[in-house]
């Protein structure tokens, strides 16, 4: 029986979407599969793995019949990725589907649909609003990079989102620096009304930051129960929370730093990139010195070897001495993209605090390191 008739790269735009969060190893065999459904000319894809769920739909489906069933999503990702452009067809036979184009032809297993563990939507809606996919993703892409990996305080593996009235805020530590972005939505959220905190996997704030587009495009986003969902063109990812209680961010941005400088962003991440080719995978430290109208980055290696930036600045502070995880600065730097930024430092013991000239919206800590 034909399932679907298409063209190479038709096929695979929705099967890339829903593969990101296939793993590769699994404890039950049926979360490496696709579910498959047809109604008609609809076809809709859904992967998950338990905490997270995508669907996507295209209209590429053969006949009117109802069909369900899964299939491996490595290997019809891969065979489709090594066939060349022309058309595909998928058919069912004997409980296998079958992959043909041209004189290709691969029969793959299937298993059965109803094994495959839908995730349900549960409970009220206690908010819900329209933003679009560019402000999210610009959001998000301030602070994803500060989240924690397979930390044992699990909280920290994913980013606070905090909903307040028209104000919505991300922000996300590893317990070393911490990230702090903000936006005013265009019409307050439908729902509770109260402030709301959620924190999102860290799993599914990668995938929207691969799946969600830059531009204007509509993005709907809903929470309910212990779930988050976001519905945007023809994708529709469910998530689970993390429960637990994320530290108070606001005790972490320090206030009232006094010496405080604006610097070119490019520049310094060019003069930052040189001098940790000299650090090593142990020790990523690099030393700020600030002085008169300049600053002075240095680091070495155990080997004595060692690399001297300066870069022209306008600094009316004290003279300061103070060391850095190079990776943490790289990290911002390559995240934001302003022409400028400005920090604001204590003392050699003070963290120091990124912002963006001019700007509340965004903040980024950083605590320092001895060298």
């Amino acid at each position: 029986m034909q399932l679907v008739n298409a063209t190479r790269d038709e096929l695979l735009k929705p099967l890339q979407v829903v593969s990101g969060i296939v793993e590769r190893r699994h404890t039950l065999a049926i979360l490496a599969n696709l579910l498959f459904r047809k109604a008609g000319n609809t076809v809709s894809f859904v992967s998950t793995d338990i905490e997270i769920q995508i669907t996507t739909k295209a209209n590429f489906g053969v006949g009117d019949d109802e069909i369900t069933t899964t299939v491996g999503a490595r290997k019809i990702l891969d065979i489709l990725r090594a066939l060349p452009d022309g058309p595909v067809s998928l058919n069912l036979k004997d409980n296998r589907m079958v992959v043909q184009s041209g004189k290709s032809r691969f029969s793959l297993q299937t298993l059965a649909a109803s094994e495959f563990p839908v995730m349900q939507t549960g409970g009220e809606v206690t908010a819900s609003w329209k933003m679009s996919q560019g402000a999210f993703k610009q959001i998000i892409s301030q602070v994803y990079f500060a989240m924690a990996q397979q930390d044992i305080r699990y909280y920290l593996n994913g980013m606070l989102l905090v909903l307040e009235g028209k104000e919505l805020i991300a922000a996300a530590t590893d317990g070393h620096r911490l990230a702090f972005s903000q936006l005013t939505l265009d019409h307050p959220p439908t729902g509770a009304g109260q402030k709301q905190e959620i924190i999102i996997p860290r799993k599914t704030i990668l995938e929207c930051q691969h799946l969600l587009s830059d531009g204007d495009d509509p993005l709907q986003i809903s929470l309910s129960g212990n779930q988050i969902k976001l519905s945007f063109g023809d994708i529709e990812l469910i998530s689970k929370l993390v429960e637990g209680k994320f530290p108070d961010y606001q005790r972490v941005i320090p206030k009232g730093h006094k010496n405080t400088l604006v610097v070119g962003r490019e520049t310094l991440q060019a003069a930052l990139q040189r001098a940790a080719i000299l650090t090593t995978e142990k020790f990523k430290g690099v030393r700020f010195s600030l002085s008169g109208s300049k600053i002075t980055i240095q680091s070495t290696n155990a080997e004595q070897e060692e690399a001297q930036e300066e870069i022209e600045t306008k600094y009316d502070g004290e003279p300061v001495e103070i060391g850095f995880n190079v990776t943490y600065l790289l990290d911002v730097l390559a995240n934001i993209k302003n022409n400028e930024i400005q920090i604001s430092l204590g003392d050699a013991n003070s963290s120091a605090i990124i912002t963006l000239p001019g700007s509340e919206s965004f903040k980024y800590v950083v605590m320092p390191m001895r060298i």
